[in-house]
């Protein structure tokens, strides 16, 4: 089975630079995927596409060494077994609040006897290779999203479900959790505390923690913190800045509408 670089890279104390696409198109996630992420995420959350653009998303990031993901809308077997099928390494499940939860997610994601998931890996076994089905369970990566008081409060008992390998924060959503405005980065001191706890006690339990962030200094700064797994904004994001960037350049110096140019 093809190896998982998110494990090979963890395995050697590195970080994942991860990519977020929300852009409902299989060419735009091929030009994110040819920049040199090492893994993009599909967003069935937020994103503005569905299921089957995800799976032509998945194609086309396979056309490089980078890891295809998916971010679920909801704890609901049905679409984690869906996107597992299509070919993601690994699944973000949101709003994962206790224990029970987090067993669920971890059952739905795990060939038996580690769990329940059906077995119909059509686009797998293409991405994965024929031995597949022997390896999923040691291979795939499953992340329970932490966003709300109630997943802080039963966070020492999510983490220690077996099979679950890793802790994703939305700042954003955390920040209103604890009624505080919701941002990435530059967040209010609550959310820096619960953020630095989540951490801490994923790190206690042996999971990696991984978080969302606005910009490239401030992931760095996760890094630094000991997160190996990081995203930067979003596909459609970044085109806004460069086009912001492009214009504001443009504007400063250009003549106004209706100018004639020299």
């Amino acid at each position: 089975m093809r190896p998982n670089k998110l494990r090979e890279v963890w395995a050697s104390g590195g970080a994942i630079l991860n990519g977020w696409l929300t852009i409902p198109s299989a060419f735009s996630a091929e030009t994110m995927a040819h920049q040199g992420w090492d893994s993009l995420t599909v967003d069935l959350q937020h994103g503005v596409l569905d299921y089957q653009t995800a799976v032509t998303m998945f194609t086309a990031v396979s056309t490089t060494q980078t890891v295809p993901i998916a971010r679920v809308p909801w704890l609901d077997p049905g679409i984690l077994m869906k996107v597992l099928d299509a070919g993601a390494y690994a699944v973000i499940c949101p709003m994962i609040n206790t224990r029970e939860e987090a067993e669920r997610l971890v059952a739905a994601t795990h060939y038996p006897p580690r769990g329940t998931r059906s077995f119909g890996p059509i686009r797998a076994l293409l991405y994965g290779g024929p031995d597949y089905p022997a390896h999923a369970n040691d291979t795939i990566v499953v992340f329970a999203m932490i966003e709300t008081r109630q997943g802080l409060d039963n966070l020492e008992d999510i983490l220690r479900v077996p099979g679950l390998d890793a802790i994703y924060i939305g700042p954003s959503d955390l920040s209103l959790a604890l009624g505080c405005t919701p941002t990435f980065d530059d967040v209010d001191p609550p959310v820096a505390e619960a953020i630095a706890y989540i951490l801490a006690k994923a790190k206690e339990h042996g999971k990696i923690a991984g978080c969302h962030n606005g910009t490239p200094e401030y992931a760095l700064k996760r890094i630094e913190m000991g997160f190996q797994f990081v995203t930067i904004a979003s596909d459609a994001r970044l085109m806004a800045a460069g086009a912001q960037r492009v214009l504001g350049t443009l504007r400063a110096t250009a003549p106004g509408p209706g100018a004639k140019a020299s």
